[in-house]
């Protein structure tokens, strides 16, 4: 009991590791107590990554500054040093990470980034996969192949490639692909498509992890998924910016344009905020709506040209 104590109050006392090497009070401290946090250590090993990226940009320029001193005026600056709109978005976020811990420390009485408001900016997004593209790329890959079965896991299923990359038997019961998102821990499941279906049978027998593997049998990770399928789109002709998320995309437009409502889309992509859903789901109504409105007018006669009428001509003779 005596041991357990001292390493209690041992543990309560200890720094972060690197606490040693910064200025108290600074954004380089607050970095490396934040690293060390509970809730930091929490997080998705890949949204850590993303946020110590941005993080230890920030502590390029401004590492050393005091935290106290922070204002609103501030934050701005700070944000359009990133390279883009979007950058600048992702830099507000992760100031309001570090400056709201901040706050629960008690180096600040309030969050700076409070009232800042994100760059405004418009953007698409990653574009979607036309038919076209689709059978481009199934024509070149042929069944049986792991990139064919890439493309239908990924066409069928409207899921991020970071669940694609860790579908595999133990998720399919019945018929049935049951999962738990990546990115949004939502639970999905969705009867499994005939096309990705045959791919999946055609898989070499054995005990495997995961449907997608490297051709020495190793499941394949996010990142080297993405070069993979990069490698793949470049063979068979796909146009350079479509990517695997532009398949998700063309998926839920496709089931819009079938009818689909924005909840029923939702269940089978987990999706969890229903607004891109939503442009999908009001883009295919007008299109529908401008369909029954072109085959109205189709049935409609043309309006009759009016004939100008001859006047007659009084004959002359009979006048006289």
């Amino acid at each position: 009991m005596a041991a357990y104590n001292r390493g209690l109050a041992e543990a309560k006392t200890r720094q972060p590791v690197g606490a040693a090497k910064v200025l108290p009070g600074s954004l380089d401290a607050l970095a490396v107590i934040l690293y060390d946090s509970q809730d930091f250590r929490a997080l998705r090993l890949s949204t850590q990554a993303t946020y110590r990226r941005i993080i230890e940009s920030l502590r390029e320029k401004h590492g050393a500054k005091p935290v106290r001193l922070m204002e609103p005026r501030h934050i701005k600056p700070i944000m359009l040093e990133a390279n883009g709109p979007t950058a600048a978005n992702h830099r507000l976020k992760v100031l309001r990470l570090l400056l709201r811990f901040a706050v629960e420390l008690g180096w600040l009485k309030m969050d700076p980034t409070r009232d800042v408001k994100r760059v405004k900016h418009k953007t698409k997004g990653y574009p979607a996969w036309t038919q076209e593209m689709v059978d481009a790329y199934r024509a070149h890959w042929p069944s049986g192949s792991m990139q064919r079965l890439a493309l239908e896991l990924l066409f069928h299923t409207g899921q991020r490639k970071s669940d694609v990359v860790l579908m595999g038997p133990k998720h399919l019961r019945s018929g049935v692909l049951s999962l738990t998102q990546v990115k949004t821990s939502e639970d999905v499941a969705m009867p499994l498509h005939a096309e990705a279906a045959i791919e999946i049978a055609l898989l070499p027998l054995g005990d495997r992890e995961t449907f997608l593997q490297t051709a020495y049998g190793n499941s394949i990770s996010v990142k080297g998924f993405w070069a993979w399928f990069r490698k793949a789109c470049d063979a068979a002709g796909i146009p350079k910016g479509y990517s695997a998320h532009g398949i998700r995309k063309s998926m839920a437009a496709r089931a819009a344009e079938r009818g689909g409502s924005v909840k029923e889309i939702a269940a089978f992509t987990g999706h969890r905020t229903l607004g891109e859903i939503q442009r999908y789901t009001e883009s295919a109504d007008r299109v529908r709506m401008a369909k029954r409105m072109a085959a109205k007018m189709k049935g409609k006669s043309r309006s009759r040209a009016v004939k100008p009428t001859r006047e007659k001509l009084s004959n002359p003779a009979k006048k006289a």
